[in-house]
């Protein structure tokens, strides 16, 4: 052993007892050698002489890496050497005399990367230099198996390395794999398929192993060789043969099952292809697949089936002479009760997408109406794969009870996969709807009937597929119980689930329950049943929580749709309500238990749904909201009493239950109307009123826990709605709290409830803003820049983003108030002082902001205040300053300037939607200010902008006239035009 062979073992040491160091100098040294001129020589004489892996390992890899990298630096003769010897080690031959190691006897890794070298000198040097490797190779497989198998090793690997089209290539690479298929087909494809035969007809008794590796080979020759040369009265028997000869091992009958898909698959005229599929008469594997559903040989027999029933499908499409026709689809019955067991049965290749053919078959249904007998009996086998596919694996059952991360896992891949699935069931539904809905109520019988160890995934896959069902239809066969709908929902109703504690049961029996509540709608005698569904074990008292909260919701939706039909029920609903009532606000509820949007909170938008209607008699009403509002502020106000004395540990747990407190006050209010409580039965309307006083304490009492003070805004913002103007006397109270606090986040809060009640009571705010407005303006000018905001590395931060949040709903509120008759707001003496930063805030955003739909808003606030404060020209100001500041800014600036920079992208849709506002301020500003401003635009803007005299004039007559479109048109052209003159050269303000 030299010193190569002992760095190249170093190298290759994963003992852990070679430390780094020397790891690295043996990788030095070995590199060094690699780098000398003759080191192809040094590879093959110790491939021939040396007996350690490793070393043969490192040759065979240096030398792949000499022929791919430096092979055009070689001369001819040391090519032809490297040529010869590569070829003599992979045929078994000796380079001389001398005892020599082989390689073939060596393991398997080796002998494939001796392939991959191999293959590397085909891509260089066959068929131009080297033409005669196949046709040389074939003599030395009468050698025995060693030989056989290094030539299906290189096959393999010419496959994998150039020719498949299953792996990326380059363009080089379809190139040169294009060449050596052509040459391969002309000189030698022939003779290897002889070969082929040869040897399976030789060995398939004594070396099947042998044999099965020779059939792996030929799959992947068979897409591109001719096709005669394997579907001939020699091959296709053999190949049958070998599926169905029971002594063989499953992995020789599956490899030759493996050849007949790829000639099956073999593309060509869909004529040729059909008789191609007739004449094999594949049913004579039909009996073999209903054995062992695990095998390796069911696994390659299933994707024969499928493969055969694909391209048997596609001919149907494909063809259209009758006789065509009627031949596909006579194969496609003979082969579809096969395909449709395997499909439930046996592992499928993942290539073969069961959704997709499945969806290709129905839709060839319905070209076929009416459906004859076995169509009909197709339909039946293809619900039932349906039904297979989307049943849970039992193994998982705990995890999804409990929903544990395993349990979430599945339960989010099986709602994906389920998805195609579902789409599936509704074409067959629409295909054949009676067998379809009498193939799903069996199913949920025989569920409900089956032994307990199954009957969790049965029966929720049988619910489901109600479910997915009832998807696809329409109101009107939902309301009258087509079909079998008539009995299904009934049944659905009456049937106790011995598994409904189960987490995922009762999930979708629910669901399904609300899916069909149009068919209760129409009839009535079953909203008892539904009542009860939703109302016992089964929905909110459900032991698990997650169900539990989910049937709150759903059971809100019960009483939307129901409504006035359960105003006889008020009594025994609410009766049932009361402990879930009483536990959701209960004191010892913990924060954790409020994540997420179903927090239990809609049993009260239920109950306030319910009790909210005028067909509630008023003495009824007041009683039942005056029992549930009543308790729950007794308690606000005891917890606001006693805040002083509350422990640190307590406060917590105090706070979250007010909270629980507040949101159950706000769901219940969202079942009143304005009209309600303010004209038909204002008492009601007073009780909401006592409730919004004791709330509003809170802020008093816990000025700076946030949570809270987001519910209470929450719950005025829910009282503006349902009081209308009656909450006014609450405001001034209520924005005093609201602005004790002065951090982005509150203001935010603050300014969307200014916004909602501008929007709802217009200029009737004016005195309240008109108070209000100056510590507003105050408090945001002087924590928000006033041009942009930093950016870079660090900028990102909570308190960035959170100021711009704040900025974008300053925007929002000034333009509120300028579009809603309350500009004069701005004006008034206690603001007066803020109007000068707000007008430059308005122009720097109206010219530069980096979201064009703020801008647009920024304009059109400008365009609002010109129209309220300035007269028609030479009237005397009203604001004074404000028209120059307008003309000699705001026109030249936003209007021109900013229009001139190329970062103004005409092709985006907003963008365009603002220089439409931008066009309009202008057309405003010349009914306003006249020549003034005309002159000024022309003279100090357009002539800036180096615009020519003629185009000037045509601007101004576009603007004198009275078409708006004809200006947007010309002014978008004189842009571009001064873009194109500028080049760059003006620097915009």
């Amino acid at each position: 052993m030299d010193d190569l062979d002992k760095a190249i073992l170093i190298l290759f040491d994963e003992s852990g007892a070679v430390d780094s160091d020397l790891k690295l100098k043996a990788k030095e040294y070995c590199d060094k050698i690699k780098e000398e001129a003759a080191i192809y020589r040094i590879c093959i004489e110790r491939l021939c002489f040396s007996n350690l892996v490793q070393v043969q390992f490192w040759c065979l890899q240096t030398l792949h890496d000499v022929i791919r990298v430096g092979y055009s630096a070689i001369s001819p003769e040391e090519r032809y050497l490297i040529r010869k010897s590569v070829f003599s080690i992979a045929c078994f031959e000796g380079l001389d005399d001398r005892n020599v190691v082989r390689v073939l006897e060596g393991p398997a890794f080796i002998k494939n990367k001796l392939a991959q070298v191999l293959v590397t000198l085909i891509y260089s040097e066959y068929p131009l230099v080297w033409s005669s490797l196949f046709v040389d190779f074939l003599p030395h497989l009468s050698k025995g198996a060693a030989v056989i198998d290094m030539f299906c090793r290189v096959l393999n690997a010419l496959d994998v390395e150039l020719i498949s089209l299953d792996y990326p290539r380059t363009p080089e690479e379809l190139t040169v794999g294009g060449r050596v298929k052509d040459e391969m087909r002309q000189h030698c494809v022939s003779q290897i398929v002889r070969a082929w035969f040869d040897i399976i007809s030789m060995y398939r008794n004594s070396d099947q192993e042998l044999c099965t590796s020779v059939l792996e080979s030929m799959r992947r020759y068979v897409s591109w060789i001719d096709i005669g040369l394997i579907v001939n009265d020699a091959f296709i028997p053999l190949l049958f043969e070998l599926v169905l000869v029971d002594g063989l091992s499953d992995q020789l009958r599956g490899a030759a099952a493996g050849c007949l898909l790829a000639v099956v698959s073999k593309r060509m005229d869909h004529q040729t292809k059909l008789s191609l599929l007739q004449s094999l008469r594949i049913s004579r594997v039909f009996g073999l697949v209903n054995k062992d559903g695990d095998s390796e040989l069911i696994s390659s027999l299933a994707a024969l089936l499928t493969g055969y029933a694909v391209e048997v499908l596609e001919c149907f499409k494909r063809l259209n002479s009758e006789d065509s026709k009627g031949i596909s689809m006579e194969l496609l019955d003979e082969v579809l009760p096969s395909v449709f067991y395997v499909m439930q049965h046996c592992e499928l290749d993942t290539t073969f997408n069961i959704v997709q053919f499945l969806s290709g078959y129905v839709a060839t249904m319905k070209s076929l109406s009416p459906l004859r007998e076995k169509q009909l009996l197709h339909v039946g086998q293809i619900l039932e794969v349906i039904r297979s596919q989307v049943l849970y694996d039992p193994m998982y059952r705990d995890n999804l009870d409990v929903l544990d991360k395993i349990g979430r896992e599945e339960e989010d891949r099986m709602v994906e996969f389920r998805k195609d699935l579902f789409v599936l069931l509704r074409c067959v539904g629409r295909v054949a709807p009676d067998v379809t809905h009498l193939f799903i109520q069996n199913s949920l019988v025989s569920a409900v009937a089956s032994p307990s160890d199954r009957n969790v995934e049965e029966v929720e896959a049988a619910l489901s597929l109600l479910y997915a069902f009832g998807e696809s239809m329409s109101d009107e066969a939902m309301r009258t119980g087509s079909g079998l709908l008539s009995e299904l929902v009934p049944m659905l109703l009456s049937t106790r689930l011995s598994c409904h504690s189960n987490r995922l049961v009762a999930l979708v029996y629910l669901e399904t329950v609300t899916r069909y509540l149009k068919f209760i709608l129409e009839n009535t005698q079953y909203i008892p049943l539904v009542l009860s569904a939703f109302l016992d074990e089964r929905g909110i008292h459900h032991p698990s929580i997650n169900v539990s909260r989910r049937a709150s919701y759903l059971f809100m939706r019960v009483v939307k749709l129901l409504k006035v039909k359960l105003v006889p029920f008020i009594e025994t609903i609410l009766q049932s309500l009361q402990d879930t009532v009483a536990r959701f606000t209960s004191m010892n509820c913990t924060s954790k238990e409020l994540l997420g949007s179903e927090d239990g909170s809609h049993i009260f938008e239920a109950i306030g749904l319910l009790i909210g209607m005028e067909d509630v008699p008023l003495a009824k009403q007041s009683d039942y909201l005056s029992s549930l509002l009543t308790p729950l502020c007794q308690q606000v106000e005891a917890l606001i009493m006693n805040a002083k004395v509350l422990t640190p540990e307590e406060t917590p747990v105090k706070v979250t239950n007010v909270q629980q407190i507040i949101i159950a006050i706000n769901s219940l209010s969202k079942g009143f109307s304005e009209r309600l409580v303010t004209a038909s039965r204002p008492a009601i309307g007073v009780m909401f009123k006592q409730t919004l006083d004791v709330l509003l304490q809170v802020l008093i009492v816990f000025p700076k826990i946030e949570p809270l003070r987001s519910r209470v805004t929450s719950f005025i913002h829910r009282m503006v709605e349902t009081l209308g103007a009656s909450v006014f006397p609450y405001l001034p109270k209520a924005l005093e709290q609201l602005l004790s606090e002065s951090e982005p986040k509150e203001m935010v809060g603050l300014l969307l409830l200014l916004n909602q009640l501008i929007c709802k009571f217009s200029t009737l705010v004016h005195d309240i803003l008109d108070e209000v407005f100056p510590t507003i303006a105050g408090r945001i000018l002087s924590v928000i820049p006033r041009d942009v905001f930093p950016s870079g590395p660090g900028t990102n931060t909570e308190e960035i983003r959170e100021l711009q949040e704040l900025q974008r709903i300053l925007y929002t509120f000034l333009h509120v108030i300028a579009t809603h008759d309350l500009s004069s707001i701005f004006l008034s003496p206690k603001s007066r002082g803020y109007l000068h930063p707000i007008m430059q805030l308005l122009l720097f955003t109206a010219c530069k902001h980096k979201d064009i739909l703020v801008r647009k808003a920024c304009v059109q606030i400008l365009i609002r205040l010109i129209k309220d404060w300035c007269a028609k020209p030479l009237a005397e100001e009203k604001v004074p300053g404000f028209q120059s500041f307008i003309i000699e800014n705001f026109a030249t600036n936003c209007c021109l300037y900013s229009v001139l920079d190329r970062s103004f992208e005409f092709r985006d849709a907003n963008t365009l939607v603002l220089f439409g506002e931008i066009v309009l301020a202008q057309k405003v500003m010349y009914e306003k200010f006249g020549d003034n401003f005309l002159v000024h635009f022309v003279s100090k803007g357009l002539s800036a902008a180096h615009c020519p005299q003629d185009l000037a004039e045509q601007y101004c007559q576009k603007l004198q006239g009275t078409d708006i479109k004809a200006l947007k048109s010309f002014y978008q052209s004189l842009v571009e035009n001064l873009r194109v003159q500028q080049n760059g050269s003006l620097v915009f303000r």
